[in-house]
């Protein structure tokens, strides 16, 4: 809103500054500081009235050490990262933008999923909350609608020849396009050469023209992708801090990836695929960072509020449409290793437990407990120092990712 203001008062009166907010470099810093501001002051409200309202966690006994005291923490304080996220980008970002619009919805739509789970937990007395074959829809509905709208919107289109070009009449005009945007379902294939990978090839050895039916199997993945981060993402988050702090890593290194596909000099330089008015998701990245981090601020060891099913499941469907936007989404398993890791071993702690018992009688398990983060619980390291090992890990993880902008 403040964009076209200023836009306005530029246009129309020349006012002093108003050209400022014409920078996406300045609307991304102010975003940033507009949303951890607003999680640190709002935050202790939100987390005072969730406990006024007792809205507290009920904690399974699981055996773990400190978990009993963990007992009537406030919980839903997803809450606090989505608002800090959306109030600055409703504020900053140009509402024109087809991506900006997709994160705004992909983050509303599952957090009032998370919302209805964490309900029904709280109000209803049901520790099993939102029945799992629900969540699963409301991640197709999302997966579906944001599949669709990036395969079919005529703003979704990418360039992927961006040379620079000789000086005109002696004067340097710095790097322009000598191709036209298309419409194509192009991705990038990390550490490979010329790692434009077109998802038409899936079907296109059946004799299917390009562009006809690609949406057959666009859509799935998409749909594939967002259900498996998101509840990545909801498995991840079980101790204190552990949910969040990976997710600011992986969220600045979104950032990098966006902000280099969407500025037409870097795309150059990097010889990567440039990507038309996605550099405008810089300014949500930037608010989500901020209310992520703001959040951790309450939410580390010992945590004053947790961010329930309304933070998971939001912070991991934004996660994976930013990744899929940026066309990064085949970099998931290293960027979101995490992520990755934890639902890899609930996968095949659950799988190798029915494969024993239906050929022994008993159940094996191959962790202490899953996910993995309750397995170092068990062998006894304290969850602060899981969660710093694991940030750790998620650095070096983001590190490697962004590194394959150039090595190829």
């Amino acid at each position: 809103m403040l964009y076209y203001l200023f836009e306005f008062l530029e246009k129309q009166y020349e006012f002093p500054g108003a050209s400022v907010f014409q920078y996406l470099s300045f609307r991304a810093a102010v975003a940033i500081i507009f949303s951890l501001g607003f999680s640190l002051i709002s935050g202790r409200r939100i987390i005072r009235y969730l406990k006024n309202k007792q809205i507290g966690e009920s904690v399974r006994d699981l055996g773990l050490t400190g978990q009993k005291e963990k007992e009537g923490t406030p919980t839903m304080g997803g809450i606090i990262i989505i608002l800090s996220t959306l109030l600055p980008v409703m504020l900053l970002a140009r509402l024109d933008n087809i991506y900006i619009l997709l994160l705004i919805v992909s983050m509303f739509w599952m957090g009032l999923v998370g919302w209805v789970d964490d309900y029904i937990k709280i109000f209803k007395k049901n520790k099993d909350g939102l029945k799992g074959k629900f969540k699963v829809l409301g991640q197709f509905i999302l997966g579906a609608l944001v599949g669709a709208t990036l395969f079919f919107h005529p703003d979704v289109t990418v360039r992927t020849e961006v040379q620079p070009i000789a000086q005109i009449a002696g004067v340097e005009e710095g790097i322009v396009s000598q191709a036209e945007n298309i419409k194509a379902t192009l991705t990038t294939i990390p550490l490979i050469k010329n790692n434009e990978f077109d998802y038409h090839w899936l079907i296109g050895w059946m004799g299917i023209p390009s562009g006809s039916f690609t949406w057959i199997i666009f859509i799935p993945i998409v749909i594939f992708i967002i259900t498996a981060v998101s509840n990545g993402a909801n498995l991840t988050d079980g101790i204190d801090g552990l949910a969040g702090g990976t997710s600011a890593i992986i969220v600045f290194a979104l950032g990098v990836f966006a902000w280099v596909s969407g500025n037409v000099n870097f795309a150059s330089y990097l010889n990567i695929m440039y990507i038309p008015n996605v550099g405008e998701i810089a300014v949500f990245i930037a608010a989500f960072l901020g209310g992520l981090i703001g959040f951790l601020w309450y939410n580390t060891f010992p945590a004053s509020v947790f961010m329930g099913d309304t933070g998971s499941l939001s912070i991991g469907a934004v996660i994976s449409v930013i990744a899929v936007i940026v066309r990064k989404e085949l970099l998931i398993p290293l960027l979101c290793g995490v992520f990755f890791v934890e639902t890899l071993s609930v996968v095949l702690q659950v799988s190798y437990f029915k494969y024993t018992r239906s050929k022994t009688g008993v159940g094996q398990r191959i962790f202490k407990m899953a996910p993995l983060h309750h397995h170092f619980q068990k062998s006894g390291f304290h969850e602060s120092k899981i969660v710093a090992r694991f940030w750790i890990v998620g650095i070096i993880l983001a590190v490697l990712s962004i590194v394959t902008l150039k090595l190829r």
